[in-house]
């Protein structure tokens, strides 16, 4: 009975539509549920953005071999697409196909998971029950019965605050109104809301320097236009990243880009700024806390752009016996190999199935939710995880642990000039920035961080966030 029943996918991005297409290959029925109301609806969310990777690197084998049976042309693949050509040449596309159209269900917000008459409590008999998906459907909670799960849903809805506990920042709630998470588009629909204004860019990372990359643009239209740049790290030269030793060079680019906004003077830099309040003070904010040990404060701000990463939800997942890292919300196996405590550098080996279980028999965290608060992925690791979890699925236990896996042949590591690091076969990680050789098979490439502007020479690494 149990075999009979489809496979949940819980998410409607790149992975999990890629995970449908490998459903589809096997002859496996499924259920895909999507809470926005259009396939993909966070990588719309960031459609101005273009991703650091091209298209030989963003399209599923499965999805392709499906789509070019209808006539589908694939793009160039040297091509960098944005977030919305995307969506507009592949997922959509993908997404109409009769194989998957019939089993997609947008609107569609996944509340919890659990084993059908099984707490999480009980085992006797646990692995043979099948799994109810509760969702919320117009106004409606419904209930879907499944063979297995996979998670797909990504981190781009649950951004970190700006504070450094963890915990949003004293009034950061209270003026969402003056804040936005990620990276809005700063020339398009959200050029009001930014020109002319005093604006804090909050984060450290690419998703921060594109915004920045934005912003200076906008100041080059609109003078008036006053740019913050807030980071945590002891110097700013510390979040520049590889520039012309990084492996995709369009993200190589952007630490360089940001370099010359501030040598230029045309970003303010406040580092090491640890903000822990934001007060409205009349018309405008004020962000709070301590430099070097010292209080320290921006006065007049406008806005507040946060791009300071994202975590996994697992509010859905109560239920289920579940394991996560304490430190990274990873799946536990991959923690070592991505935790930003240990490494620097965006190397991490090929994994699959076995390195994806989870202690519930046949449910997965897939995608950049399996990296949890790590802000490093590709897609085709995505890609290439549900493979392996789908062909598990199906009893091909021999494909699983295949590793089918090409990835770009450079990258880059880099690491504070302070930070001594063994130069040894199990570091990926040297005293000075290097290059490292990164061979298909043998080592994977992730990104570093996430998004980029509309502007053709710049590029971003994402999955349905980033």
């Amino acid at each position: 009975m149990k075999t009979q029943l489809p496979t949940a996918i819980i998410g409607g991005g790149p992975v999990a539509l890629a995970a449908a297409a490998q459903l589809v290959k096997r002859n496996m029925p499924f259920i895909l549920f999507e809470r926005g109301t259009h396939i993909a609806s966070s990588v719309l969310s960031w459609k101005h953005v273009r991703m650091f990777s091209p298209w030989e690197f963003n399209i599923d084998t499965a999805a392709k071999e499906l789509l070019t049976q209808t006539g589908w042309q694939a793009p160039a693949k040297d091509h960098m697409p944005t977030g919305l050509e995307l969506v507009n040449r592949y997922l959509l596309p993908l997404s109409h196909l009769n194989q998957l159209q019939p089993f997609i269900h947008l609107q569609s917000t996944v509340k919890a998971v659990y084993r059908k008459g099984f707490d999480k409590m009980k085992t006797a008999g646990r692995e043979l029950a099948s799994f109810i998906i509760e969702y919320e459907h117009n106004g409606m909670l419904l209930r879907k019965e499944a063979s297995a799960v996979i998670d797909a849903t990504g981190t781009w809805l649950t951004p970190n605050p700006m504070s450094t506990s963890g915990h949003p920042a004293e009034g950061e709630k209270n003026n969402k109104d003056h804040i936005q998470y990620g990276i809005p588009d700063i020339l398009g629909a959200d050029k009001e809301r930014y020109a002319g204004k005093n604006i804090v860019v909050v984060g450290s990372g690419h998703s921060a320097i594109q915004s920045l990359t934005l912003l200076n643009e906008l100041k080059m239209n609109i003078p008036e236009t006053t740019i913050h740049w807030v980071l945590r790290k002891q110097r700013v030269t510390d979040a520049f990243g590889g520039g012309e030793n990084d492996g995709l060079p369009a993200r190589g680019a952007l630490g360089t880009r940001a370099n010359q906004y501030v040598q230029q003077g045309n970003v303010q830099v406040h580092t090491p700024f640890l903000i822990d309040q934001i007060k409205q003070e009349t018309d405008t904010l004020s962000l709070h806390g301590s430099k070097l040990d010292k209080a320290y404060s921006i006065a007049k701000i406008d806005e507040v752009i946060v791009a300071t990463g994202a975590r996994p939800d697992f509010s859905f997942h109560t239920e289920l016996r579940y394991a996560a890292d304490t430190a990274v919300e990873s799946v536990p196996q991959l923690a070592d190999l991505i935790d930003p405590n240990i490494h620097s550098c965006g190397t991490v080996r090929p994994h699959g199935e076995a390195e994806l279980r989870q202690p519930e028999k046949d449910f997965y965290i897939v995608g950049s939710k399996s990296y949890g608060r790590a802000p490093t992925f590709l897609l085709a690791t995505g890609y290439e995880q549900v493979r392996s979890v789908v062909a598990a699925l199906a009893g091909d236990f021999k494909a699983a642990r295949e590793v089918q896996l090409h990835l770009p042949e450079t990258g880059v590591c880099s690491v504070s000039r302070s930070t001594e690091i063994s130069d040894n076969s199990n570091s990926c990680c040297a005293s000075t920035p290097m290059r490292i050789p990164i061979r298909p098979i043998a080592v994977t490439r992730i990104s570093s961080g996430c998004c980029s502007s509309n502007n053709a020479s710049s590029s971003c690494e994402t999955d349905t966030g980033c």
